[in-house]
């Protein structure tokens, strides 16, 4: 149950109009009721203690944590993955599965649109089988395919509405017809796992494709010569990037680069998390490959990177610590942007009154201190 009411008092408190000094949010019924700055509401009260109060994360790019995957059907594992990254602040996340046979991939989505239609998911990104084989990364080349209709309906009719986003490569035969299903189902299509040239990409984003999938991972790389996905993707204002800020995936001056070219209203920071998250080293899989975990990093057994063990809160960080970028640019890009590109920001990704009470405290060093959902304590402040 959520507290009936509670005022979190004297903490710098990130709004979409600036930070709150000495800010306070009044809690009541799992909704933010109210906000404010100087003396604080008669109440029971949480002393921030000059702490930061941001909105609770939004990951629209995670296969799993806590040593549970979101590509089997077990509901215990996609739980454990949910509660692990919850603890870190992901208060609102999509699920996403990696290639896999049609007949595998649809026992995945069905099982898991249980979860979506319960609540704990608000959706399920499919990152594959749509994808090259030549930028294949950690799925396995033998089963992708291109995007024939039927096979993207058959997809979509497992989800039964769950099934937010697919991410394809535009060079596949029928690749713009499947983006156009997917915006006329509702269905953000995304761009990755790609080796196609500019002029291959352009066609895609003008067919209706919105979010870059991992830039600049698994596509082809930017050259002056040819610029290929990342230069259309990065530079197309209608198009939200997706950035893995583990300072593994991309050097800390490439996320400034590209967030602070695609700027706040297009930059969204992702896991891409796998089970091994919060889990420790050793040996895991994703999908049907094996991965090696080792100091944090996951990769097959050529040494390609295979996802990571990223949390939000540590991207959170990495973004304000490594890369220069402002808390308030942080918390767009954690928040209120993969909120509002899901649809959903009228309900949450802000500090705002009428929306959910999902809330993540940080210390002054930017490390978790507590997390809340729908008005109730994940984690407790210390």
């Amino acid at each position: 149950m959520n507290d009936p009411e509670l005022i979190l008092a004297g903490g710098q408190v990130v709004t979409a109009d600036g930070v709150l000094d000495g800010g306070w949010v009044r809690v009541s019924g799992g909704t933010i009721a109210a906000t404010g700055t100087g003396p604080a509401p008669v109440g029971p009260a949480v002393d921030l203690a000059g702490r930061w109060l941001v909105p609770g994360f939004v990951d629209i790019h995670c296969h799993g944590g806590g040593g549970g995957s979101f590509t089997g059907i077990e509901v215990d594992q996609s739980h454990a993955a949910i509660n692990t990254h919850r603890a870190h602040g992901t208060t609102t996340m999509l699920a996403s599965l990696v290639s896999a046979p049609l007949p595998d991939l649809t026992k995945q989505i069905s099982a898991l649109s249980e979860l979506v239609t319960d609540g704990p998911l608000a959706g399920i990104h499919l990152e594959g089988p749509f994808l090259s084989a030549a930028r294949c990364g950690a799925h396995d080349p033998a089963i992708l395919r291109p995007p024939e209709k039927t096979a993207v309906q058959q997809l979509l009719d497992a989800g039964r509405g769950a099934v937010r986003m697919i991410t394809l490569a535009p060079e596949l035969p029928e690749s713009l017809n499947a983006i156009r299903q997917l915006v006329d189902n509702g269905v953000i299509a995304a761009v990755g796992h790609t080796d196609a040239v500019l002029d291959q990409v352009v066609p895609a984003v003008e067919a209706g494709a919105t979010v870059a999938t991992h830039l600049f991972n698994a596509m082809r790389p930017l050259h002056h010569r040819e610029p290929g996905p990342i230069g259309v993707l990065l530079e197309d204002e209608r198009v939200t990037v997706e950035l893995i800020c583990d300072l593994v995936h991309l050097h800390p001056a490439v996320v400034k680069l590209a967030a602070s070219h695609a700027g706040t209203g297009r930059t969204v920071l992702v896991t891409d998390a796998i089970s091994a998250t919060e889990a420790g080293d050793g040996t895991y899989e994703l999908g049907s490959l094996p991965v090696t975990v080792i100091d944090g990093e996951p990769r097959l057994a050529d040494g390609s990177l295979a996802g990571s063990t990223l949390t939000m809160d540590v991207a959170f960080r990495n973004l304000v610590e490594s890369c220069g970028l402002t808390v308030p640019a942080a918390v767009a890009a954690s928040s209120t942007k993969p909120a509002r590109l899901l649809g959903l920001g009228d309900r949450i990704g802000e500090i705002r009154p009428g929306l959910a009470a999902d809330l993540v405290v940080l210390d002054a060093d930017l490390e978790l201190d507590a997390v809340m959902k729908d008005g109730t304590w994940v984690t407790k402040p210390n």
